[in-house]
Formats: structure tokens, C-alpha cells, sequence
């Protein structure tokens, strides 16, 4: 999976955040431990609640 930056996150809806986060979730559970991918995928969920969060409810 490709690290989705917080700049990347602020440019997306929020739709396409909530797809994005379930890739990247998926993306974590499947890669190996101690793995760049697992690291990642860690950091593009991260950013993308983050991002969710900044936007509040209902945005």
C-alpha cells in the first residue's frame, strides 16, 4: 500500500477517506511483522483519522 500523507488525506472527501482506511486496515493485517508495508499502512491510518477527526461530525 502507498503511504497516504496527511496533505494526500486533506485533498480527498471524506467517502474516499473512510475507503481509504479500510484498505489501508486491510493492508496492515495482512502484511508481515516489522514490515515497511505493515509501517506503512500504520502511518496512512493514522493520517487519514487524523484527517477525519480535523474535519469533525458530519463532514
Amino acid at each position: 500500500m502507498k503511504l497516504v500523507s496527511r496533505f494526500e488525506a486533506a485533498s480527498r472527501s471524506t467517502a474516499e477517506l473512510h475507503g481509504l482506511l479500510a484498505e489501508a486496515f486491510n493492508a496492515f493485517a495482512s502484511a508481515p511483522r516489522s514490515s515497511q508495508e505493515r509501517r506503512d499502512a500504520l502511518a496512512t491510518m493514522r493520517n487519514i483519522e487524523d484527517e477525519l477527526a480535523a474535519r469533525g461530525p458530519g463532514l
